[in-house]
């Protein structure tokens, strides 16, 4: 996979943060003069301002603002505002007067200029106010038990030092990390902590091992938490932090090994949003078509009661990961069911906005995972789904670029496959439903044979193993896998040896007294046919 290199990457990261705090930006709008980048070969929805800046009826339309969240702002400037009694703070020991003349110096300047100008002319000395060196402490150090001096010293941070600076210093984070702890729930200082640290790693560009190894696992960590909140205000300061680290193969990787943390809490924000309970089956849930997507939500919010900003900030994260598509693309399906999921999401999508960034998505991963993942996209249905949305009035050009790409790529595909091969996707998603071959005499008479030798019995194998679950939220599973069983018996009946070696005689056995009367039907259909095979075999 051709990756960006790390210049590149810095100068996207650095243009976007600017013009991400000067524009409030609406997505959909292209921006010219050039309409799509491509990173990596993938698909890039044109949105994110990478080489040139809106235009000027992109600025004046309401957005899904990409700018920082409103608590964290309000936060900010409460503690820019408030007044700190700095003489009697280096009368305590609290600060050194050089520290104090430091901090009075930009304090005094209030124009954010002038305060550069002021960081500016002395980077050594600022430098040594923030993480310490040639003996110094940190102002973090010797303020470390006054909240209200470390508070305002963090916001300061964000606002003035050259990140590039602070990275001269080959341990910056060393009384940075700490502060990310805290056991009360009031305490503000992990949250502006966490926010100095995103803003400072994504302007400098830094890979070194400082970063990438020991500070970012610590800050994905705590932003994890965020994205745990029940608090929708939390969970948008999460995604937009992560969007602004995951501007690197390094930290994407980094947030992949970190996945149980960083990528489960935004899926189950994306279950909420496709209206599937996080307390049960999942999976079971979206491949039985049984959700609440379409339940009347409240206005600016989607099912479940997911803002649209936060779900646009979540695809967005998702999105910047599926640049990794050819490494984490097959793994993403298989923990999380993404083509399904993201199929569903299409279907319930209430903005080109979000569709944009959703099939953007999916030409991602189905393109650099053909062999695994388009079986699973047309078992989703997808193909029908995408020629509902060609005849939608849609307006976004990267919209239905990607749109006609993904069709390209799935009728490809479907052209050549048989039902066999259907049917083997159907069973290697280890999910069944009721499609056309299940009950088809002909697909069984030709196919049963070729499906116990297929790769060395191989879907017996598979067969068994969707029977151990128990499908509590998807019962039907069971039956059209006892059925399935029952025509192998039914054509293949010297071969039952091989299905009672899989385990599937037993589970069939069991599943007699099962309390789903469909259930308890195939099963004894299939017990049925196995015992008249083995009676007229004694005979």
């Amino acid at each position: 996979m051709v990756k960006l290199s790390p210049l590149v990457g810095c100068i996207i990261t650095r243009l976007h943060l600017t013009f991400s705090l000067r524009w409030r930006l609406w997505p959909s709008t292209p921006i010219n003069p050039i309409r799509r980048r491509t990173w990596t070969g993938l698909s890039a929805p044109s949105h994110l301002p990478l080489l040139s800046p809106p235009s000027a009826a992109t600025r004046t339309r309401p957005t899904m603002s990409l700018d920082p969240p409103t608590y964290l702002a309000s936060l900010q400037s409460n503690i820019r505002q408030r007044p700190i009694p700095w003489e009697g703070a280096v009368r305590a020991g609290t600060l050194t007067e050089d520290q104090h003349a430091k901090i009075r110096a930009v304090d005094k300047a209030k124009k954010p200029g002038q305060r550069k100008e002021i960081v500016e002319a002395d980077l050594d000395g600022y430098r040594a106010l923030f993480v310490g060196g040639n003996g110094k402490p940190s102002v973090l150090e010797t303020a470390a038990k006054q909240a209200n001096v470390i508070q305002y010293i963090l916001v300061l941070l964000a606002d003035v030092l050259d990140a590039k600076a602070l990275f001269k210093n080959p341990e910056p984070y060393t009384h940075f990390l700490p502060l990310l702890h805290s056991n009360t729930t009031e305490d503000h200082i992990p949250l502006l902590t966490s926010h100095a640290l995103t803003t400072l790693m994504a302007l400098s560009c830094d890979e070194s091992k400082a970063t990438v190894q020991q500070a970012l696992p610590v800050l994905f960590t705590y932003i994890s938490g965020l994205a745990k909140s029940t608090d929708a205000g939390l969970q948008d300061i999460a995604v937009q932090e992560y969007s602004t680290l995951l501007r690197s193969h390094a930290s994407r990787e980094q947030f992949w090994n970190q996945r149980s943390e960083t990528i489960a809490p935004l899926i189950k924000i994306l279950h909420s949003a496709a209206g599937v309970s996080n307390s049960g089956n999942a999976s079971a849930t979206l491949w039985s078509g049984s959700t609440n997507g379409r339940t009347a939500a409240a206005e600016g919010s989607v099912g479940g009661g997911v803002g649209l900003q936060l779900l646009y900030h979540v695809l967005l994260v998702l999105w910047q990961m599926s640049f990794e598509a050819d490494e984490i693309g097959q793994d993403l399906d298989t923990e999380y069911d993404i083509v399904l999921l993201y199929t569903h999401l299409l279907r319930l999508s209430p903005k080109e906005k979000t569709s944009r960034l959703i099939l953007s998505t999916l030409y991602n991963l189905l393109s650099k995972n053909q062999t695994s993942l388009l079986p699973t996209a047309v078992l989703a249905r997808l193909p029908p789904l995408l020629e509902t949305l060609g005849a939608r009035h849609l307006s976004d050009v990267d919209l239905l670029e990607d749109m006609e790409n993904l069709k390209v790529m799935l009728e490809d595909y479907t052209k050549t496959k048989t039902t066999f091969d259907e049917y083997v996707a159907e069973v290697q998603t280890g999910h069944l439903r009721w499609s056309p071959p299940h009950r088809n005499q002909v697909f069984w008479a030709e196919n049963a044979r070729k499906i116990l030798e297929h790769q060395n019995g191989e879907i017996p194998r598979q067969l068994a193993e969707i029977m151990k679950k128990p499908w509590d939220n998807d019962k039907q599973v069971l039956a059209i896998a006892c059925n399935d069983v029952s025509c192998l018996v039914k054509e293949v009946p010297e071969k039952r040896w091989q299905l009672e070696k899989a385990g599937l005689k037993r589970r069939i056995m069991e599943l007699m007294q099962s309390e789903d009367e469909n259930v308890r039907w195939e099963s004894l259909r299939a017990l049925g046919g196995w015992l008249k095979y083995s009676f007229e075999q004694t005979a």
